[in-house]
């Protein structure tokens, strides 16, 4: 097989790359990560590269390598490192931390050590932590490294479709932690032999290919995980940095798409308990719902697509440096923040939600999300707001800023994507035979979650008809939960409990998903 030359600028790194590779995967190899929004399908057109010197514009993702090139890479096709959120809900102290006592005869006069670990799709969280009174001595966050191969679980389950492709992204994620591994101890100033324990949480798809599990069987009906088990694995089988006579803990999976991490959220809120109905909402590209008391719980996954996180939205990205986070009216005028304080480049998932809202407050669109004509508007509207009306590609969009706009196609998408989430929330309301008004609390969490606009998220129909005042942001709680399973036996059988206690409830199978989906569609 034949190999080619490629040089990437403007960082002038060259690789080797055989023929047919496309220019993507020639820039994985170089480490320089694309903005691959649709999962290298070339349907979101973020990729675009130029081949030098005709300039030529070519979608990375599509392009076959047959020559030497010479690739320039524009800002705008960069996949940016995004905001990561570190921070979570504080962790009770109320439990014997009893992990440490495994390891005590092992190290005289040191501290022992455990790490707690989130794998998101998009970013990793790793906090060192003493495992004798809980206290968190540092914390590392990173891009998940297998963003390079799709930046969904879907596009990840696709690419392991053999042993080897699988075993590549497992190398990848251990490669990653072994880095953090290697910071934490470093801004502690301790050897990696004082680490004992992990404790890491995930989705399904991040725990398997964590595990070397297959993931095929997640990607198609009926969905099943390979296993929904706990599991203690050595160091030496993992491939991880730390003592070799220590532990790697994952926790519980609920279904082939609610994993550990929805488990550990669980934990940190200590939802089992609540004699308040309580619903929990983590909202990505999969929105994992649970819903209930101590009495029942039920969990579901809702297939929201990408919107929330600036995929097939014409200007979207995810919250990275030059996005716009929210949005608001100030002087008849539309104002924004920028996340960097730089000029708008794009809009991430929080501002898309506050636009939309403004947009319908404004009679710019109406219930149905449909474009309101512009010569009602002109009446209608201050001109400074009427003046971003305008047509991109024949279809009307409204102006942001000179190179962000949101278009009928992007409405459109939100609208979609909402009634994912909210169609989940209603059928697991009515398979507890509740109303809106019986729910008492809402948490929020994730990173998208924490940065939204409940107002606005209420306004569009995100979330059910009820009081602000019962929504609240419980930050990165997966991560919260996975410092609690860490420290303490009595956490760790608590989970176990959790796993067996929620009900995942299939809305896939469910007859009237279709039907409740559509009415959830509206504004």
């Amino acid at each position: 097989m034949k190999h080619f030359e490629i040089i990437f600028k403007p960082e002038n790194k060259e690789i080797y790359i055989h023929e047919n590779a496309t220019i993507l995967e020639a820039a994985g190899k170089a480490g320089i990560i694309l903005n691959t929004s649709c999962g290298a399908k070339g349907i979101c057109r973020k990729c675009i590269v130029n081949i030098n010197p005709e300039d030529q514009e070519v979608l990375a993702c599509q392009y076959k390598i047959k020559n030497d090139l010479i690739v320039t890479i524009p800002q705008k096709s960069r996949f940016f490192e995004p905001k990561i959120l570190e921070t979570g809900i504080e962790n009770p102290t109320k439990v014997s931390f009893d992990i440490y006592h495994s390891y005590s005869r092992f190290v005289k006069d040191k501290t022992i050590f455990g790490i707690a670990i989130d794998i998101g799709t998009t970013t990793i969280v790793a906090k060192l932590i003493d495992l004798f009174n809980a206290k968190v001595f540092a914390t590392k966050a990173a891009l998940n490294p297998q963003i390079k191969f799709g930046d969904d679980v879907i596009s990840r389950i696709t690419y392991a479709y053999t042993d080897e492709k699988l075993y590549e992204l497992h190398d990848c994620i251990i490669d990653c932690l072994n880095t953090l591994i290697d910071d934490l101890c470093q801004i502690a100033s301790i050897g990696n032999d004082q680490i004992f324990e992990i404790c890491v949480v995930g989705n399904t798809t991040m725990n398997h290919i964590f595990l070397k599990y297959p993931v095929n069987q997640i990607g198609y009906s009926p969905y099943q995980a390979y296993s929904l088990e706990a599991k203690d694995s050595s160091p030496s089988a993992l491939n991880l940095k730390i003592n070799h006579a220590g532990n790697i803990r994952t926790l519980e999976n609920i279904s082939g798409f609610v994993g550990s991490d929805t488990i550990a959220v669980a934990l940190a809120t200590d939802i089992d308990s609540s004699e308040k109905i309580t619903l929990m909402i983590d909202i990505g590209t999969n929105g994992e719902i649970i819903l209930g008391n101590k009495e029942k719980l039920y969990a579901a996954s809702c297939a929201a697509g990408p919107a929330f996180e600036g995929a097939r939205i014409s200007c979207g990205s995810r919250a990275s440096n030059g996005s716009i986070e929210s949005v608001f009216i100030k002087n008849n005028e539309i104002d924004f923040d920028v996340i960097g304080n730089i000029p708008a480049q794009s809009i991430c998932g929080s501002g898309l939600i506050d636009v939309v809202a403004i947009m319908l407050e404004l009679g710019i669109i109406d219930k149905t999300g449909r474009f309101v004509d512009n010569e009602i508007l002109q009446n209608k509207l201050p001109e400074t707001l009427y003046q971003r009306l305008r047509k991109v590609n024949n279809e009307p969009a409204f102006f942001l800023a000179e190179s962000v706009y949101i278009s009928q196609k992007d409405v459109r998408q939100l609208q979609l994507a909402k009634a994912a989430i909210l169609a989940g929330i209603k059928l697991l309301i009515n398979e507890l035979n509740i109303q809106n008004n019986d729910i008492e609390q809402v948490y929020l969490a994730g990173a998208f979650g924490n940065y939204i606009s409940k107002e606005n998220a209420l306004k569009i129909g995100l979330l059910p008809a009820i009081s602000p005042e019962k929504i609240h942001f419980i930050g990165n709680a997966a991560e919260s939960g996975a410092e609690m399973a860490l420290v303490s036996r009595q956490y760790r059988e608590k989970t176990k409990q959790l796993a067996q206690k929620i009900e995942y409830f299939e809305l896939a199978i469910s007859t009237d998903f279709p039907d409740i989906f559509a009415e959830c569609i509206s504004f």
